[in-house]
C-alpha cells in the first residue's frame, strides 16, 4: 500500500495560513458611547443604545401646526420673568407678537431678542405688544432680559404645554424647540405664522410687515 508522507508543513499549519483570521473585537476601532453636538449653542448628546428612527417610525418635526391662520388660539396663562401670572386673553383688544424660541442665552435666540429689542418702537408705533415663550424658568428670563435689556415679556411654559397645544414644530427630527411666530390681530384671531429656524431676524421683518397691514 503506497504512503502518503506530507511535508514539514502540517495540515492545521497550511490551513492556518490561508483562512484570514477574523479580527478580534479588541482590534476594531471603538465608536465612544456618546457623542455630543452643539447646535446654535444647545448641546445635544446620543447613545448608540438608543433605537435609531426608521423609516416607518414617526418624524416629529414633520407635525403639522394645530393653530392655523384665522383661528383663535387656545389660552394660556404663564409666568412671566418677574414670577407674575400673565394670560393671553390680557392682550385682546390689540395686536400681539407671540413667537416662540428654543432657550435663553443661546445665539441664535440671543440674536432674535436682541433684533425685537431694537426694533421694538415700530412695534409699539404699531400698538403692538411682544410676547417670547420658552420652557425656560421666570428666573432664566429674568436674568436674559437684564442682561439684554429686553423691553418685552417673556413667559415660561413649562414641560412646553403651551408648544404643545399651539402645536409648534419641532426641527431636527424633534431634537431643537421650533422657531416660530404669530401674529395675533384685535379679536385674536392668527393673522401670520412664520417659521424660520435659521434666521431669527428675519421673524422682525416679517411680523412688521404684517402690523402695518392690520
Amino acid at each position: 500500500m503506497a504512503s502518503l508522507f506530507l511535508p514539514k508543513h502540517s495540515l492545521p499549519s497550511l490551513l492556518s495560513t490561508q483562512i484570514p483570521k477574523t479580527p478580534s473585537l479588541h482590534s476594531l476601532p471603538l465608536v465612544s458611547k456618546s457623542s455630543h453636538s452643539q447646535f446654535y449653542g444647545l448641546t445635544f448628546s446620543s447613545s448608540p443604545s438608543l433605537p435609531l428612527p426608521s423609516s416607518s417610525s414617526p418624524k416629529k418635526a414633520s407635525i403639522f401646526a394645530k393653530v392655523s391662520k384665522g383661528q383663535v388660539p387656545p389660552p394660556f396663562t404663564l409666568k412671566d420673568q418677574d414670577g407674575k401670572t400673565v394670560s393671553l386673553s390680557k392682550f385682546k383688544g390689540k395686536p400681539v407678537v407671540v413667537y416662540f424660541y428654543p432657550a435663553d442665552e443661546t445665539p441664535g435666540c440671543t440674536k432674535q431678542a436682541c433684533a425685537f429689542r431694537d426694533s421694538y418702537e415700530k412695534f409699539k408705533k404699531a400698538g403692538a405688544q411682544v410676547v417670547g415663550i420658552s420652557g425656560d424658568d421666570p428666573s432664566s428670563h429674568k436674568a436674559f432680559a437684564k442682561k439684554y435689556r429686553l423691553p418685552f415679556t417673556l413667559l415660561s411654559d413649562d414641560g412646553n404645554k403651551v408648544r404643545k397645544d399651539w402645536g409648534v414644530p419641532a426641527d431636527l427630527f424633534g431634537t431643537l424647540p421650533g422657531r416660530q411666530t404669530y401674529v395675533l390681530d384685535k379679536k385674536g384671531v392668527v393673522q401670520l405664522i412664520y417659521n424660520n429656524q435659521f434666521q431669527p431676524e428675519k421673524h422682525i421683518d416679517e411680523t412688521l410687515k404684517l402690523l402695518q397691514t392690520l
